[in-house]
């Protein structure tokens, strides 16, 4: 039988992405810095693209009133420590700051590695440390197993390599975990006291429950010995390498910034940062000429160049009126957050802002990442303002957001006596406010704020 092909007509429907909203889409999800470094490479790019004000070269003093005032909120953080105004003492006193803060800090990296220098060892367990230096993540902890980053000729140095790094200072780095740290800091300090090592090593989980009276009883010696034990190991760090920093300093420079005036909210964005951007009047000139109208290479090389400059800034535009709409639902939806502060953050969802400014979820998405906002409170990246909701106890069912409820688990360990309190202890003070959680769920929000547990506390 023969078989024959015959022509079909079939009606699809495709999303087709143009390059101007692709570019329009990336530009919505640039922060501050990688916007100014956008606009700087399309300036380069094409030609008919001009700064027509740059706002970084304004003199201060031909600078309208409302302007400065801007300037000034953006110049000096919430809780910069520093007078407001421009006096040579404050002057002195940001400079200072600045050449403190900019200064690299040494490196956990670097601090090993300087300590490894001195040592008269062989070039073979040199090569051994220095691989288990380079190894550690920013707590001391092994970031890969050892034996995986070490030749296979020199793995018979690999334990001798990983003691001697124990010893640098700080002591307690190149192990595993932060129970191996606490046992090497422990068997290197003559102060220890007896059975440290061995609470450490098998009944860590009882200690940090507080069950003092079963350990003693399982090692056979008194309560006074086991507190004597814990008083100790209070004194060590369980994460040594934190008190040196391998990453540079990170700038935030605001989007925005939101101050309450006369009982309402003003929202202001932050453009002092990006210049203001027009059409070249050379290329607007060359295409109304009726000369060039005549050259078809250059009208049409002219009419792309000015359609992309103009595509380019609309596009910028449209960012930053999305931006004004997004920061202005999100200051309405969280009133009292931006009154009382953090405690009072409210559950809040992409689709709610979604829904309020009439555009997608991803758009919003979006426009959130990267993205800081300056309030009374400190700066925050506008995602933070999105979280989860927990429900309260009681007939009202009040709805707490995640945040608030660490902030409130942070207020509680800050209290009078709070340093001693256990996660089950919290959970239970959390429950007396209507706010019901689990003990594990009180440890993972803890361990988010950088918090240590009671016994380390």
């Amino acid at each position: 039988m023969q078989q024959y092909q015959k022509p079909v007509l079939v009606q699809e429907q495709k999303l087709h992405m143009s390059p101007q909203l692709l570019q329009s889409i990336q530009l919505m999800a640039l922060p501050l810095q990688d916007l100014k470094a956008r606009i700087d490479e399309e300036l380069e790019k094409n030609p008919a693209l001009e700064v027509i004000e740059d706002t970084k070269t304004v003199s201060y003093d031909e600078t309208p009133p409302r302007q400065k005032e801007v300037e000034e909120y953006f110049e000096d953080s919430s809780d910069s420590g520093f007078p407001r105004g421009y006096d040579d003492e404050a002057g002195d006193a940001k400079r200072k700051f600045m050449e403190g803060a900019l200064a690299r800090p040494e490196s956990l990296q670097d601090h090993l590695l300087w300590q490894l220098s001195l040592q008269p060892i062989s070039e073979d367990l040199r090569t051994v440390c220095e691989l288990l230096i380079r190894n550690l993540d920013e707590n001391g902890f092994h970031r890969e197993d050892p034996k995986t980053i070490v030749p296979p000729d020199k793995l018979h140095l690999l334990e001798e390599g990983i003691k001697l790094v124990q010893r640098f200072d700080p002591i307690g780095v190149c192990v595993k975990d932060y129970k191996e740290s606490l046992i090497v800091q422990a068997m290197q300090n003559p102060e220890a006291p007896p059975y440290t090592v061995l609470i450490l090593q098998e009944y860590l989980e009882l200690l940090e429950r507080g069950k003092i009276k079963e350990i003693a009883k399982k090692l056979k010696i008194t309560e006074k010995e086991v507190q004597d034990c814990l008083t100790f190991i209070k004194t060590l760090t369980p994460f040594p390498g934190r008190e040196y920093s391998a990453e540079p300093p990170r700038y935030v420079i605001p989007d925005l910034m939101v101050t309450l005036k006369e009982g309402q909210f003003v929202i202001i964005l932050n453009d002092e940062e990006i210049p203001v951007l027009g059409l070249n009047p050379f290329f607007i000139n060359i295409q109304n000429h009726p000369e060039a109208q005549k050259l078809k290479e250059v009208k049409q090389f002219v009419n792309n160049r000015v359609k992309e400059a103009r595509w380019f800034i609309q596009s910028i535009h449209q960012r930053n009126q999305t931006l004004l709409k997004v920061a202005k639902a999100i200051v309405e939806f969280q009133r009292d957050f931006f009154l009382k502060g953090p405690k009072y953050l409210r559950p809040l969802t992409l689709k709610d802002i979604a829904q309020e400014i009439g555009v997608h979820e991803a758009t919003v998405s979006r426009i959130t990442t990267s993205k800081y906002i300056q309030t009374e409170w400190g700066i925050f990246e506008l995602k933070y303002f999105f979280s989860n909701s927990i429900s309260g106890a009681g007939s009202s069912g009040s709805q707490y957001s995640k945040e608030a409820v660490k902030q409130m688990i942070k207020e509680i360990i800050e209290q009078e006596g709070g340093k001693n309190l256990s996660d089950q202890k919290i959970a239970e003070l959390l429950s007396k406010r209507g706010i019901q959680l689990a003990r594990r769920t009180v440890t993972k929000y803890r361990k988010e704020l950088a918090i240590s547990s009671s016994y380390d506390r």
